[in-house]
């Protein structure tokens, strides 16, 4: 190996480490962005696989905790046609029930993200509990749920320990009116009146809100000067009517409250819940990506300015290159963080939300952080083999290094054994096996002869051993490289596609392309594909049955 080929090998080596401690600097982001996920998926599927509730049958059994109306089923409400004039207000009817769960999700995953439990609940979903806090059950099994169809509140920011929703922390949805000033009159009519004589806090469309609060003020200056005027003329009678007006106008205004979307928002996610869903899904990835980008940058950044400016200082650079590898060392860092903690998220909300215990306990740690990284080193590997700059035999030493590497991160074993849906040929993983423990073997054995002062008998057993070891190497390397010419070469330009095609999944963020494209490799080994796109896998990960693994 000349000088060049191993400074590339050290700055490659260099390159998945770093990586590697970007998906352990990113645990904290991941963790939080990633429940905020898990929320929003609770939301589209109404199951919550994570707050499970235990059967009162003695059996130690649990259940999933269920929503009682959740996107997808109100997405499948009846509707008139879209020709049928009564077609628009059954739908922004309907985009109400929508709202609410949007709202209610929403404000679950900001909770999620500041690294509360989410308390923020409908209060149809709200379970009765017994002063054990035990969730209470009816004679046929069902859990009691005291609140559905309450007469005041449609979500609560917190519940007492009987599951009671706490009054000032209660509030009502009101996505009425097909403009701001129609709202304000339908809150204002006698059918709401029970809403501002109990003072209910009012959440309106967010594209309302200003709207409202403009015509109230307008309502509040006029029916002021109604008030003044008739008691100046001595109509008291009057008086009185307009005050009772101009009392319940700055009550509305008062308790009036932006929601978290807008009526846009709210009717998309009647007609497409799933894509409303995908959308607030990756504003979260986006939003962990760009707080560990920004981390990553300063930390990044810092180190690069001290590292240059030491090699401008030594003339061992020029002042120019030092601010340009600054400057690139920093986007690197920023860029390789944001993909990162990105992908991570979305993983870690999916596997959060898992039926499988087994999954679910994987999520509290950084796996899905380092599924990310070793897929992306992995990648890097298989696609310079398939692009012919290295051969096979360099491709597994590589993965094999890269491999450590994961393992001393912690948990690249687990990735590879569960995670990774591409089967391996398993000649090929005999030998990759043999040669790398025979090389690990060798190595340390070498290192035993070069530093260590060892008795004449030692040194011959030693030397004996070693040229075992050094016969084993060569055997494992001709053989791997009959199966590679065997199992690889002649598909070269399928896999070249193949991960090419993966890296363009990760560099536009194109979940289902990278789904499809790993699945071309699996049904190409001759193995079914656990799932065909995203929506397959999310019924997997949302549903009551354990995931294959």
């Amino acid at each position: 190996m000349n000088d060049k080929d191993g400074q590339k090998k050290n700055k490659e080596r260099k390159d998945a480490i770093e990586n590697a401690g970007l998906a352990a600097s990113a645990e904290d982001i991941v963790n939080r962005y990633g429940g905020g996920i898990k929320e929003h998926i609770v939301g589209y599927s109404g199951i919550d696989q994570e707050n499970r509730i235990e059967l009162n049958d003695g059996s130690g059994r649990t259940i999933p905790t269920k929503n009682n109306r959740p996107l997808r089923k109100i997405s499948s409400y009846k509707r008139a046609a879209e020709s049928d004039p009564n077609y628009k207000s059954q739908t922004k009817n309907q985009a109400g029930f929508s709202a609410e769960v949007k709202e209610v999700t929403r404000r679950r995953a900001e909770e999620a993200i500041r690294g509360k439990k989410p308390q923020t609940m409908r209060t149809d979903d709200i379970l009765k509990r017994n002063s054990n806090g035990n969730v209470v059950f009816d004679s046929e099994g069902n859990p009691i749920r005291p609140h559905v169809n309450h007469q005041l509140f449609d979500i609560t920011l917190e519940v007492d320990a009987k599951g009671n929703p706490v009054p000032h922390s209660s509030a009502q949805m009101k996505f009425e009116g097909s403009t701001p000033d129609q709202a304000v009159g339908k809150l204002l009519s006698k059918s709401h009146e029970k809403y501002i004589d109990n003072d209910v806090k009012m959440v309106v469309p967010s594209d309302y809100y200003d709207g409202m609060k403009q015509n109230l003020d307008e309502r509040i200056s006029s029916l002021e000067k109604q008030v003044d005027s008739s008691k100046q003329q001595g109509k008291t009678e009057v008086a009185a009517v307009k005050q009772k007006q101009l009392e319940k106008c700055q009550k509305l205004k008062k308790n009036l409250r932006k929601s978290k979307l807008s009526n846009k928002e709210a009717i998309e996610a009647r007609n497409n819940p799933a894509l409303s869903t995908a959308n607030d899904i990756l504003k979260v990835g986006h939003q962990a990506g760009l707080e560990q980008a920004g981390t990553c940058a300063i930390v990044g950044g810092s180190m690069s300015l001290i590292s240059n400016i030491h090699s401008a200082f030594t003339c061992e650079k020029s002042p120019e290159d030092a601010a340009k590898d600054i400057v690139l060392d920093t986007a690197k860092c920023a860029g390789a963080s944001y993909t990162v903690t990105f992908v991570a998220s979305i993983f870690k909300g999916m596997m959060q939300n898992s039926a499988s215990e087994t999954v679910r306990t994987l999520s509290k740690t950084n796996l899905p952080a380092y599924i990310v990284t070793s897929t992306i080193e992995v990648s890097k590997t298989l696609s310079s083999f398939f692009a012919g700059k290295i051969d096979g035999v360099q491709c597994l030493e590589q993965l094999g290094e890269k491999g450590y590497g994961m393992t001393v991160s912690a948990l690249f074993m687990a990735i590879g054994q569960f995670f990774i849906p591409i089967p391996v040929v398993g000649a090929l993983a005999g030998g990759m096996i043999g040669y790398a423990m025979s090389s690990v073997s060798y190595g340390i054995l070498l290192g035993s002869l070069k530093n260590a002062k060892l008795a004449h008998e030692e040194y011959i057993r030693v030397k004996r051993e070693c040229d075992e070891a050094v016969k084993m190497i060569r055997e494992y390397r001709k053989e791997l490289e009959e199966k590679i010419e065997e199992y690889l070469h002649n598909e070269r330009t399928f896999f070249e596609e193949c991960f090419s095609g993966i890296k363009e999944a990760f560099d536009t963020g194109d979940i289902d392309g990278f789904i499809g494209a790993t699945n071309q490799i699996t049904e190409s080994c001759g193995k079914p594909p656990l799932y065909p796109d995203m929506e397959k896998f999310e019924t997997i990960m949302t549903g009551d049955d354990p995931v294959p693994l």
